[in-house]
């Protein structure tokens, strides 16, 4: 469904991303690992076409996307959910998942979209008239989830979803993902939580200064020994 071809990202003039090659199938959790810096975010922006200069193609299945604006890989349905959530904290829970539907077509399903987001995260629903900032980091994270489905994506890309969450937190949404991948969506993960998600993903890639340096299954990588020295502690 989705693919990348040779990218190669910059800031500026410098280069942090060499010759990206990576592929998310169909109804696949795809998990993209690796240190602090060694240009996971920097993919998904490449991606999704927020604030990268990038060279190299990506595919969203037969149609060329690189070329296109974020708004426009959007109406695409291919979503991300930022790191730090980037909510707005001063307005509601049930008002940040209405801006989630803000395009056309998931407008015009937005009653029913809403229903099912509030029926898979019913925290969401307790505190639908809470304003935002006001949320746990956990319950926040969840009302980022709940506004990037009210778009209707068909790709969910999630960058550092556990990041300042309770291990309870944690466990649930790793929970939640898996449930997401069952119930038709296709994911791309990014987590620094390597052993996490390896166990729930069906393929991984491992970056490393900008560059792809291992690929197989979840199950396979975590059996690697490089990456059980480098990044399991083991």
């Amino acid at each position: 469904m989705l693919r990348v071809h040779d990218l190669d990202a910059f800031y500026d003039r410098t280069q942090v991303l060499h010759a990206i090659n990576l592929k998310v199938d169909e109804r696949e959790i795809v998990g993209l690992v690796g240190a602090n810096g060694a240009g996971k975010s920097s993919t998904l922006l490449s991606i999704v076409g927020i604030k990268t200069r990038t060279h190299g193609e990506v595919w969203l299945d037969d149609e060329r996307i690189d070329h296109l604006p974020a708004y426009d890989r959007v109406r695409r349905a291919l979503v991300l959910i930022p790191e730090r959530r980037r909510l707005f904290p001063f307005m509601t829970v049930l008002e940040n998942l209405e801006l989630g539907a803000y395009l056309p077509v998931p407008r015009q399903q937005r009653g029913e979209t809403l229903d099912r987001v509030l029926e898979l995260l019913p925290v969401l629903a307790e505190r639908r008239h809470q304003v935002a900032g006001s949320l746990s980091g956990g319950e926040q994270q969840m009302c980022a989830i709940g506004r990037a489905l009210m778009s209707c994506p068909r790709i969910l890309m999630l960058d550092e979803p556990t990041e300042g969450l309770a291990p309870l937190y944690v466990e649930r949404l790793f929970e939640l993902v898996v449930r997401l991948r069952d119930s038709g969506l296709t994911i791309l993960l990014v987590e620094q939580n390597v052993e996490h998600v390896l166990e729930i993903a069906d393929r991984g890639y491992v970056l490393e200064n900008g560059r792809i340096v291992l690929e197989d299954t979840g199950r396979a990588l975590l059996q690697d020994p490089r990456l059980k020295t480098a990044y399991l502690g083991l």
